[in-house]
């Protein structure tokens, strides 16, 4: 299993930017695909986006193409986003997960990922 440690959220006027970031631990971290989900009040998770065991790949939701950025440091077990622009409606809880299962981040589907952490808040004020 992986614990998984979420930070970096808050408050934010609209056109701001924050970064987020993902702290790993418990098993060998280059070797599994990071994703980040979010979920807002009333709605489902969603996928935001991935990335790679090794960096080289990263997917992303359409909504936030050309303003969030997903990376890694396998060197410090650590995983970012950082999001850009950011709008009203990017508030939500937003959690970092693991897929042990490959590290290819293949799947955007929140059932394929294994490991979560407890989400940190972001709110986007107009």
């Amino acid at each position: 299993q992986v614990q998984l440690v979420e930070s970096g959220g808050g408050l934010v006027q609209a056109g701001g930017s924050l970064r987020l970031s993902c702290a790993a631990s418990g098993r060998t971290f280059n070797v599994y695909a990071l994703g980040w989900f979010r979920q807002a009040p009333g709605k489902e998770r969603e996928f935001v986006a991935a990335i790679n065991w090794n960096g080289t790949r990263a997917y992303y939701i359409d909504s936030v193409k050309g303003r969030f950025a997903i990376s890694r440091d396998n060197d410090k077990n650590m995983g970012y986003l950082q999001m850009n622009s950011l709008k009203p409606e990017d508030t939500a809880v937003y959690y970092c997960a693991a897929d042990l299962t490959t590290g290819w981040a293949n799947s955007r589907i929140v059932s394929a990922w294994d490991s979560w952490g407890q989400g940190t808040q972001v709110t986007v004020s107009s």
